[in-house]
C-alpha cells in the first residue's frame, strides 16, 4: 500500500477501537460520534469519512481481522496444504497483540449483545465470512461465488473462532487462549469424528 493507503488503514483503525473503547467504558448508549472522534484524535468530519454512525465503526473491527486473515492465507507458502494454511493465518492474527483477554472480551460481549448493534452484527457476519471465503477460493483457484467449498469453509472457521472464544471464557482457566484456538481449527479440519458411544464400540 502506499503511504497514503496506510494512513487511511490507520485512521480507519484507531477510530474503530477508540469506538469499542469508549463503548465497554461508558455504555454504548452514553458514547457519541465526537467522543470517539476526539478519543481517537481526528474530527467528527474524519469520523463521517470513514463510518455512518458508531455502530458500524465498532464492527469494522470484525470485518478488518477478516480482511487480514485473507491476505495472510494467500501469503502463506503455495506448497502448504489449505487448512494448514488456514489455520496458521488465523492463528496469526489471534497471537501477540492479538492475543485476547477475559475481562476486556466479557466488556465487548456486553457491547455486542445492546440492540442498537444487532442489525449491524449481522451485516458484519456476512462481510467477514465473504472476505475469508474469498481469500480461500483464491488460494484454490474456486470461484467463492459461484462454489460451495469456500463459503462453507469460511462458515466453519468463523464457527470454530466463535466456540473457541466461548470455551475459553467459560473454562476459567489460566491457559492462554491460542491453544483452545488452534484445537478448535484442528478438529473441524479433522473432519469432527463420531465420538458418539456406538461409533467406539467394537
Amino acid at each position: 500500500m502506499s503511504l497514503r493507503e496506510r494512513k487511511k488503514v490507520a485512521a480507519r483503525e484507531a477510530l474503530s477501537w477508540a469506538a469499542l473503547r469508549l463503548a465497554t467504558e461508558r455504555g454504548l448508549e452514553h458514547v457519541r460520534v465526537e467522543d470517539i472522534a476526539t478519543e481517537a484524535g481526528v474530527s467528527a468530519r474524519t469520523f463521517n469519512n470513514y463510518f455512518s454512525s458508531k455502530e458500524e465503526a465498532i464492527c469494522a473491527i470484525g470485518v478488518d481481522r477478516q480482511l487480514r486473515i485473507r491476505d495472510a492465507i494467500l501469503a502463506r507458502p503455495a506448497e502448504e496444504p489449505l487448512w494448514e494454511a488456514v489455520t496458521n493465518a488465523v492463528l496469526e492474527q489471534y497471537s501477540g497483540p492479538g492475543e485476547p483477554d477475559r475481562e476486556h472480551l466479557a466488556r465487548v460481549r456486553l457491547v455486542m449483545t445492546s440492540p442498537a448493534l444487532r442489525g449491524e452484527y449481522l451485516k458484519t457476519h456476512v462481510a467477514v465470512e465473504t472476505a475469508l471465503a474469498q481469500g480461500i477460493a483464491e488460494r484454490i483457484g474456486a470461484d467463492a461465488g459461484r462454489d460451495l467449498y469456500p463459503r462453507l469453509m469460511a462458515a466453519v472457521v468463523g464457527g470454530a473462532v466463535r466456540v473457541a472464544i466461548g470455551h475459553w471464557m467459560c473454562a476459567g482457566r489460566a491457559e492462554p487462549f491460542l491453544p483452545t484456538l488452534a484445537d478448535a481449527l484442528n478438529q473441524v479440519a479433522a473432519g469432527m469424528p463420531d465420538l458418539s458411544s456406538d461409533s467406539r464400540k467394537p
